[in-house]
C-alpha cells in the first residue's frame, strides 16, 4: 500500500502537496454542487473534508450529481464516503447526517481552513452565509449562485466581497423548464473547489 501512495503523488509538486494535505475544507452539502466539489478535493489530495447533509439519494439527482444506480435511496452523505475513499483513500473524511443550523454550523465545522456552500435553497444558504461570518470572519466561505441551464460560459464569474466569494453568474431563478444540468452545475462547482485550493495556497506560497 506504501508504494501504491507513493506513485498515487508521484505527480504533484511536493510544496503543493504538502500544504493541501495538511488542509481541511469543509462542504455543507452533498448534492450537485457538494458531491462535484468533494470529488476534485479528494483528486487533488487535500488533507480532510468534513462533508453535512440530510438527504437520500434520488433517481433524479442522478443528472447531476456524483452518485450512481445502485446507490440511489441510500443516504448521500455515506454513499459520498464509500465513493470517495475509492477515489483517494489517503485522504480523512468526516461525514455528517445532519441538517445544518445556525446553533450546530460552528460545531461541524470549527475545525475547517474554509467552507463551501453548496445548498439549493436561497433561504439556506443565506443562513450558512450568516452564520459563518458571524462565528468566523476570518475564514474564507466559497457560495454558489446561478448555475442552472446550459450554455453562457461567458456569464460565470468569481466575485469577492471580504472572507465572502461567490461563484456563478449570480442571476435569479432561472426560466421555467429550465433545471440544473450536470455540465454547469459542474463547471460551478469546480470554480468553488479551484478557488478553495487557490485561497489555501496562497496562504503559504508566493506568486500564486
Amino acid at each position: 500500500m506504501e508504494d501504491f501512495k507513493t506513485a498515487f503523488f508521484s505527480k504533484r509538486d511536493p510544496r503543493v502537496l504538502e500544504i493541501l494535505r495538511k488542509s481541511t475544507v469543509g462542504i455543507a452539502g452533498a448534492g450537485g454542487l457538494g458531491s462535484t466539489a468533494a470529488v476534485s478535493l479528494a483528486r487533488v489530495g487535500i488533507g480532510k473534508l468534513v462533508i453535512a447533509d440530510f438527504d437520500r439519494i434520488e433517481p433524479s439527482n442522478l443528472n447531476r450529481q456524483q452518485y450512481f444506480i445502485e446507490q440511489i435511496s441510500r443516504i448521500k452523505v455515506e454513499a459520498l464516503l464509500e465513493n470517495l475513499r475509492k477515489i483517494n483513500p489517503f485522504s480523512e473524511y468526516e461525514i455528517q447526517n445532519t441538517c445544518l443550523t445556525p446553533e450546530n454550523i460552528p460545531r461541524l465545522f470549527h475545525s475547517v481552513d474554509l467552507l463551501i456552500e453548496a445548498f439549493d435553497r436561497a433561504d439556506q444558504k443565506h443562513m450558512l452565509m450568516e452564520s459563518w461570518l458571524a462565528n468566523f470572519p476570518a475564514k474564507p466561505i466559497i457560495l454558489a449562485s446561478g448555475l442552472a441551464g446550459f450554455g453562457r460560459n461567458e456569464a460565470l464569474h468569481t466575485r469577492r466581497m471580504g472572507n465572502l466569494y461567490i461563484c456563478g453568474d449570480e442571476e435569479g431563478a432561472p426560466a421555467e423548464g429550465i433545471s440544473p444540468m450536470a455540465p454547469r452545475v459542474g463547471i460551478v462547482a469546480n470554480m468553488q473547489a479551484n478557488l478553495a485550493v487557490e485561497l489555501l495556497l496562497k496562504k503559504h506560497l508566493e506568486n500564486i
